[in-house]
């Protein structure tokens, strides 16, 4: 942590350069929000005191962005005030930056006004910041007020206001924890700042009491567990300051553990889309930004205007008895007097006072304490004797099971209640705390052991604590007399004045706004790339030759400045490559052999992109970008200048131009073909250089270790290097540096997912030779043929590779770790096919691609009928085979994709909520809603039978039986049998301890089997009345469930898939092999063998030997999670959330038999996968029968791949 309690005064607003959020240059009119940019900063960018800033804090500090006013403050209109509110951004290592915001309207300067043509007197929104590492709230947000106040004051101030600011900045030290207390001053005003004991809580200057007052205890509570137990959580207030209030005051009561994820209190509003980030986070964000097209499934959304929390997944419930406690000692801290009423006024004595003491004051610092402790009692009592079970021979350093033993011993309660404890000791933030417990200097001021030994000793908890009646020692800062004004003299301003410009900023001004005004007329730039020799340099003395180098270097680097602005404004029309700018900028990189042209290019784009440069190109500056970026590396390389071919590096990762999607196109992808990358003394040497430069070392090693192996897989990715060399190099630096297995198998499933999601879009690089086996035939649709399902790009979903690299401090981590975020958001739009030629003998049929257009709301349910399902209805018909969908909008669509042009066949309304499940059999349809209800339907009139309600919970699946019955589960953990023809439900057939999501049923024998969120496979026999089995080993969800003969398929949230027994009730294997949750499961009847698709994109086939089960295949055909497995006797139908599809056949002639070394589940070979379109998939229904997958996305559009194979 720094020295100085501010580490900068920032000024924010619109810039001399004027874009709008949408990416239009120039003014666009006053109804339209701009981008903002950095306008003043104080310590200067120059300075090596502080990390530079992050590079987004302008975005962040105005978060709905700048927009344009006709008026400044009026009295009268509230809405024009000045607002005041705290902002936190999140660095890579996980500290925190706190920053106190004023956000106001002031004048647009008047050059800005000419260049621009915007209305005279007008104003826009302007923000000042004080940015500090100290949770200092209430110290940064009075001293930006009262420096607010001073610069608008009609008396004025005695000294210029920059002076104030800098002498302030500069002077005001960081106070010692518990000892120091500074005093400063701001012209006459008083101000001070103190820090608590490092021996206490952790310092949080702020109140608690919004949170009491927004949130009701229950919901206080249910925030609390949510945030525990690591889910996606999402706070909306019309009021900045409560977000990060809120956010913060949550986080401290989960002391002693620590928020691990995406932490971004207040998100701005063009951010919205990350809100469907997979990975937990907490966000908050502003009521008025709308988020109806979002899928928000399993969001925790805690509105803080009307107290009310909202999801779709079940929170688990804290357990007795410290739900009580919890519950009651917060109502006795916020309503003393409804709670001792029945007590006597006088204390005996023995009688504990510590509400006494509250209850009668206003909310304080008393309040906030007596909060945090009554959580921290929380915490000593849930895990009593914790420590008993710390082992490193554990999976993750801690016994479990036998904790929860113990717990369900001392407890009387069985150890399946204790859901929300399990989930919790599984989380990042418990496991970050057991490291931390290892670290001598923490542990030894670890509240909650100390909690923990006092209780049992009998003492006083406060006994914990320091000593708070230690008077602190004062330190005066003296106030700066230079920059007086003269007796009755003052400094007065009618706009936020400007700090000094240097000149070189105030010429990198003038440029822009000339060239936005069109009267820009720079100095012409010599056309000779060389540069001149003084004949009398010889007879120069050593120190003149070094002068007069320098000054060459500096006269290049101008030359470069003048030319990369004047290359930026190449029109459309122009031909880059023959253009006057890139002609001398090519010229002086490849004439000065000491490498200076090249490295000045480069610096020079640095320099540019931050100083806020968006990195938006052409496509006419973006190919020669490209061009002179390669030579400059080429050149470079042969020089060995390693550092010029870093920055190149970094810069490349930032420039873009926009592809026909609107998906961004690195210039770093372009790169491929350079020799440098297959260089491991490059990588090692860069990897060295991040190790030097990094911001924060004080942090665990390996940590710093793995977030640079970060940067660089990030890197590899965005140039295409094949996943195998990035791998290897990655794995050999890390061997070097003692890297743990651990981090090694997350290194290298963060690796594959950059590559597939890279591949998914961009396709197979190019630049280098690429060892690919063909699968098998693409569809044979011409490469240029308009696709009318394209549709826009949707919002990336990875936030946590987004905000790990936006709130990086470091600058070099910060400026190449951005390819991955951007890798990502274009990866995941969509793909493009490559048009390969048909292999010999392969007979080229048509396939078709078709949109089903009718549903409102995005698809939650699809079902394929199969052709023994419709015979009765449609008789035995060559294209027989319906598919029925469910979707937000609470309706069911039945489809024919026989009828063309009019495949929609029935609109079947009667749900109030979405629909999770549908089946069918050949005379009914029932489909199971978030209502609770499960609605049968006659399948040849389309109408409504019966609607049955019994269940407490939304319906999770459905599955229509012999005999008119119907088999329902629900999130409230019941699977139930119902009678179609009486309207009644049978029975409760199976109890789960939680919510179920996936359900087989074996209408032969009468075995059931159901799993979900209780994360145990539970298997009935419901003929015999009787639980058969009760499989357990996942540690995490089941999402997947398939069951065959004996065995029982089942894919969890682990990362691995199980086999068991129904009859021996055992696990034969563990299937582990995948880099994120297992999502469906497939048995392949004709060889016996096993099929598993996750959502790191991969299928995995698996076949039974000898020795065990074993991976024997690996398809990273598709670059996005694995929603559907469907295989039969020949046919194997796959589908993807990013809309890939792809069709596997087993050929005729493999089905007889196999030779003794030979797989059996090699036989399936792809034989074709239609050009995906750019869509984010929900549910995936397959018709191998007639060749047929469709899909449904979150857009409500249903897109049908139909192959006509005739083999």
């Amino acid at each position: 942590m720094s020295s100085r309690i501010f580490e900068y005064f920032v000024v924010c607003g619109l810039g001399p350069e004027i874009r709008s959020l949408d990416g239009s240059k120039g003014f666009q009119g006053t109804g339209m929000m701009y981008m903002p940019t950095l306008l003043d900063q104080f310590p200067p960018s120059n300075h090596s005191l502080y990390p530079p800033l992050p590079p987004q804090l302008p975005t962040c500090v105005l978060p709905a962005g700048v927009a344009i006013y006709s008026s400044g403050l009026e009295t009268n209109d509230v809405s024009t005030y000045p607002r005041s509110y705290p902002i936190v951004l999140t660095e890579g290592d996980g500290s925190k930056i706190y920053v106190s915001c004023i956000a106001f309207r002031d004048p647009i300067c008047e050059d800005i006004v000419e260049a621009y043509q915007i209305p005279t007197n007008s104003f826009a929104d302007k923000c000042i910041c004080l940015v500090s590492h100290s949770p200092s709230f209430k110290v940064l947000r009075d001293t930006l007020e009262e420096l607010f106040v001073l610069c608008f004051s009609p008396s004025g101030c005695s000294k210029p206001l920059w002076e104030i600011i800098s002498y302030m900045v500069s002077n005001v030290p960081l106070p010692t924890p518990g000892k120091d207390r500074v005093l400063f001053a701001i012209e006459n005003c008083l101000l001070s700042v103190d820090a608590p004991p490092k021996e206490g809580f952790p310092h949080v200057d702020i109140s608690f009491q919004p949170l009491v007052q927004c949130l009701d205890v229950d919901n206080l509570i249910q925030l609390f567990t949510a945030v525990l137990v690591e889910r996606r959580i999402l706070l909306r207030s019309n009021k900045y300051t409560l977000l990060t209030l809120v956010s913060e005051a949550i986080c401290h009561l989960i002391y002693p553990f620590r928020w691990q994820h995406v932490y971004i209190p207040l998100i701005f509003f063009s951010g919205v889309d990350y809100i469907d980030a997979p990975t937990p986070y907490m966000m908050g964000l502003h009521s008025r930004v709308d988020t109806s097209g979002l899928t928000m499934d399993g969001v925790v959304v805690v509105d803080l205007e009307y107290n009310r929390i909202t999801t779709s997944e079940e929170i688990p419930p804290i357990p007795e008895p410290e739900l009580s406690f919890l519950r009651c000692e917060i109502l006795k801290l916020l309503h003393p007097n409804v709670m001792g009423i029945d007590h006597m006024k006088v204390n005996l004595g023995c009688m504990s006072d510590q509400f006494i003491k509250t209850g009668t004051k206003s909310w304080g610092a008393e309040h906030d304490f007596q909060l945090r402790l009554i959580f921290l009692k929380f915490f000593a009592s849930i895990l009593s004797g914790y420590r008993n079970f710390i082992d490193n021979a554990a999976p993750n350093g801690f016994n479990v099971q036998a904790f929860l033993k113990k717990r369900s011993r001392s407890s009387k309660q069985p150890v399946e209640s204790m859901l929300m404890i399990t989930e919790f000791l599984e989380t990042h933030g418990f496991l970050d705390y057991l490291e931390r417990c290892t670290n001598s200097e923490e542990n030894n001021n670890n509240l909650l052991d100390k909690l923990q030994d006092a209780t049992g000793r009998g003492q006083n908890p406060m006994i914990i604590f320091p000593n708070q009646f230690a008077e602190p020692e004062i330190i005066t800062i003296a106030e700066s007399d230079a920059g007086v004004a003269g007796p009755g003299s003052k400094f007065t301003y009618k706009q936020f004045p400007s700090n000094v410009r240097t000149e070189e900023q105030e010429e990198k001004r003038q440029s822009i706004l000339a060239l936005a005004s069109g009267t820009h007329s720079g100095k012409h730039v010599s056309s000779s790339p060389s540069v001149p020799v003084d004949p009398k340099a010889e007879s120069l003395s050593p120190r003149e030759r070094a002068a007069e180098r320098e000054r060459m270097v500096l006269d290049i680097k101008v030359k470069l400045q003048g030319l990369w602005l004047r290359l930026l404004r190449l029109g459309a029309t122009e031909d880059p490559l023959s253009s006057f700018e890139y002609g001398t900028i090519l010229a002086l990189i490849e004439s000065d052999a000491e490498g200076i042209g090249g490295s000045g290019f480069v610096e020079c784009i640095r320099e540019h992109i931050y100083s806020g440069w968006q990195c938006r190109l052409t496509d006419e500056q973006f190919i020669a970008v490209k061009e002179l970026l390669k030579t400059a590396i080429s050149r470079a390389t042969s020089r060995n200048d390693m550092p010029t071919i870093r920055d190149a590096l970094e810069v490349s990762a930032e420039m873009y131009r926009k592809d026909s999607n609107n998906v961004p196109d690195y210039v770093q992808r372009h790169l491929l073909s350079l020799s440098i990358w297959d260089e491991l003394r490059f990588w090692d040497g860069y990897f060295e250089y991040l190790m030097e430069h990094s911001s924060n070392k004080s942090i665990n090693y390996v940590t710093l270790v793995t977030a640079q192996l970060i940067v660089m897989a990030s890197h590899m990715a965005g140039l295409g290097l094949p996943d195998t060399d990035s791998w290897s190099t990655i794995e050999k630096i890390a061997e070097k540096n003692n890297l743990g297995y651990k981090q090694l198998i997350k290194l290298r499933a963060l690796l594959s997912h950059i590559q597939q999601l890279r591949v998914g879009y961009w396709g197979i690089s190019t630049g280098k030779a690429q060892s690919l086996s063909s699968y098998g035939m693409p569809s044979p649709r011409p490469h240029d043929a308009p696709d009318e399902s394209q549709q826009p790009a949707e919002a990336s979903g990875l936030g946590r590779s987004w905000v790990h690299s936006m709130f990086s401090r470091d600058r070099s981590i910060r400026s190449s770790s951005f390819s991955l975020a951007r890798a990502d958001d274009s990866a995941k739009s969509g793909a493009a096919s490559s048009k390969v030629d048909t292999p010999p003998g392969q007979k080229k049929l048509q396939t078709s691609m078709r949109i089903l257009r009718g549903h409102a709301g995005a698809i939650t349910a699809l079902h394929c009928v199969t052709q023994r399902e419709v015979w009765d209805l449609v008789g035995d018909r060559e294209d027989a085979g319906f598919f029925i969908s469910g979707s937000t909008d609470c309706s069911v669509r039945v489809w024919d994709p026989s009828l063309r042009g009019s495949e929609l066949r029935a609109t079947l309304k009667g749900h109030t909520r979405p629909v999770r499940a549908i089946s069918s059999d050949r005379s009914k349809i029932v489909s199971g809603s978030d209502d609770q209800s499960v609605i049968v339907w006659d399948k040849q009139t389309f109408q409504l039978l019966e609607e049955l309600k019994g269940h407490d919970s939304p319906v999770s699946c459905v599955r229509m039986l012999s005999g008119e019955r119907v088999l329902t589960a629900s999130h409230d953990g019941t699977v139930k049998m119902w009678d179609v023809r009486t309207d009644t439900c049978v029975a409760t057939v199976g109890r789960c301890l939680s919510a179920v999501l996936c359900m087989e049923y074996d209408d032969s024998t009468g075995i059931l089997a159901a799993a979900g969120r209780d994360v145990v496979a539970n298997v009935w026999d419901i003929r015999a009345g009787r639980q058969m089995q009760k499989l357990q080993g996942h540690t995490k969800w089941i999402r997947s469930l398939r069951m065959t003969g004996d065995t029982i398929l089942t894919g969890s949230d682990d990362w691995t898939a199980r086999m068991w027994s129904i009859s021996r009730g055992t696990c034969d294997a563990v299937l582990a092999c995948h880099s994120g949750p297992i999502l469906c499961v497939e048995y392949s009847p004709s060889d016996k063998g096993v099929i598993t698709g996750s959502s790191d994109g991969l299928i995995r086939f698996w076949e039974n030997e000898e020795g065990g089960i074993k991976c024997i295949k690996n398809l990273t055909l598709h670059s996005a999670s694995i929603l559907s497995i469907n295989a039969g006797e020949h046919w194997l139908g796959i589908g993807a959330a990013d809309n890939s599809m792809s069709l596997f056949h087993r050929p005729q002639e493999r089905h007889g038999g196999f030779s003794s070394t030979g797989s059996k589940m090699t036989g399936w070979q792809l034989y074709r996968t239609p050009q995906k379109t750019v869509a984010m998939a929900r549910r995936v229904a397959s018709d191998l029968d007639r060749k047929r997958i469709c899909s449904g996305g979150r857009d409500g559009l249903l897109r049908l791949w139909e192959a006509t194979i005739n083999i």
